[in-house]
């Protein structure tokens, strides 16, 4: 292997660690608190009206495990919960991907997301207003 391999330049300012975070395979110590971040759905797909919303979290990794064991598991994982239009109802999706909501009817609707800990604790959560356009 050449020296050339292990030269890094100005423009690389960012870990691999400071973009995706800390390694799945190496427990932390007093973890700091999970946060969620949501954006407002995709606007190319909500003119057809789909409803794409693209969201990340921080300090917690979602991923399809529950119960309580699951509690000391470091990195901390977790999931999320899907609440449509206030429903008494919502869904757990635990995919870490884009959440998709269609048939929704043309006008005003809302998406509530919660960050979930494995015992489906809810520890944050953020609301989403958009309007569906009506069909042409």
């Amino acid at each position: 292997m050449t020296d050339a391999a292990f030269v890094t330049t100005a423009a690389q300012v960012q870990s691999v660690r400071d973009i995706i975070g800390p390694s799945p395979l190496v427990a932390i110590e007093n973890e700091p608190p999970a946060k969620l971040f949501v954006d407002p759905p995709l606007p190319e797909e909500l003119a057809k009206g789909l409803v794409f919303i693209q969201y990340r979290t921080e300090n917690l990794r979602v991923v399809p495990l529950f119960g309580a064991g699951a509690l000391d598991v470091s990195p901390r994982i977790g999931h999320v919960h899907i609440t449509v239009d206030d429903a008494p109802w919502h869904f757990v999706y635990a995919t870490g991907e884009t959440i998709i909501v269609v048939w929704l009817p043309p006008g005003p609707h809302k998406v509530l997301v919660e960050l979930a800990d494995p015992t489906h604790r809810v520890t944050g959560s953020q609301t989403v207003s958009f309007e569906v356009p009506p069909k042409n």
